[in-house]
């Protein structure tokens, strides 16, 4: 099967040429390489030229305005022209042997896609030292929900996770107008529902979370992108699957960034109107969960309008 990586970039000229190295020592080679730039103002542009000129493997890039990675990411599958699809941001690496590792989990399970309802396979990452991220998975080869497997089982760190495309081209990402961040497991919850994953205890993917990155960012990230945030909750808050103790959670979320969204409307950067049309698409129900997680998410609120700075 094919396989196009894809890579999401924003200002990482140096670190983006540590994962071309890890590409190029791949034991098997036969991938696309597929690079956004989103909106880069150093000499990003100049390092992929020159990358693309080496002729070393196969590249594609793409030049947009700046719009976060998940704009980035849609641009990318939209595109894709390959069997399965493969996210690895710009500052990490691969093992030497993760393509091959992944073709033959997918050689593998393909006669059994379709019976098992199978969106993709989960593999594991792990830090530089090798330590893994969070923990493994209860079980090798496990087949189950990303609700279940991950959400549920208390696995919270992130993962290296491959699609086939086709069932990723049916699910892009949640754009609102002027944010630039979408969790991806926001995503990844809506494809929980209908299909499910191989979840694999072996480790293809290396990362050591940058000052400056999405990871080590996210709460400004996050905070800037209220409707988003919201629209992520909505997704675990609507799922019957999620256990309790991830929906108290993510109402209380809820509740914080819908006072961030409100800040918008008293700073004027949005309308009443669309306060309120952006909030209908992040719609969850009224409920005692609801009302009970409202006077806790208001103080918390409060808590990083003190700590954090909005804008």
């Amino acid at each position: 099967m094919t396989l196009n990586i894809i890579t999401p970039t924003y200002n990482r000229a140096e670190e983006i040429q540590k994962l071309y190295h890890s590409l190029i020592l791949q034991s098997d080679s036969d991938f696309l390489w597929t690079i956004v730039d989103d909106g880069s103002t150093d000499n990003t542009k100049e390092v992929l030229q020159r990358i693309q000129d080496e002729g070393r493997i196969k590249v594609n890039i793409f030049y947009k305005p700046n719009g976060g990675k998940h704009t980035a990411l849609n641009l990318a599958i939209s595109h894709t022209d390959q069997d399965l699809i493969f996210i690895v941001d710009s500052d990490d690496i691969l093992t030497e042997n993760a393509v091959s590792i992944i073709r033959y989990y997918a050689d593998k399970y393909n006669p059994f896609r379709k019976q098992d309802n199978l969106c993709g396979f989960s593999f594991l990452r792990a830090n530089s030292l090798g330590a893994i991220n969070d923990s493994e998975y209860s079980e090798n080869e496990k087949i189950g929900t990303y609700c279940n497997e991950r959400i549920n089982a208390g696995i919270a760190g992130d993962k290296a996770e491959v699609f086939y495309a086709d069932i990723l081209k049916n699910y892009p990402f949640k754009v609102f107008p002027n944010e630039k961040y979408m969790p991806e497991d926001a995503l990844w919850m809506q494809i929980s529902g209908p299909y499910q994953m191989v979840h694999i205890n072996q480790a293809i993917y290396i990362c050591d979370y940058l000052e400056g990155g999405l990871t080590k960012s996210g709460r400004a990230m996050k905070i800037h992108s209220p409707f988003g945030m919201m629209y992520r909750s909505s997704i675990y808050l609507n799922d019957s699957n999620v256990n309790m103790k991830t929906k108290i959670k993510m109402q209380l979320l809820f509740h914080i960034y819908n006072g961030y969204a409100k800040d918008e409307i008293r700073s004027g950067t949005i309308s009443e109107n669309k306060y309120l049309n952006y909030r209908n698409q992040c719609a969850v129900s009224k409920g005692f969960l609801y009302d009970i997680t409202i006077i806790p998410a208001q103080l918390l609120y409060w808590k990083w309008k003190h700590d954090y700075s909005t804008r």
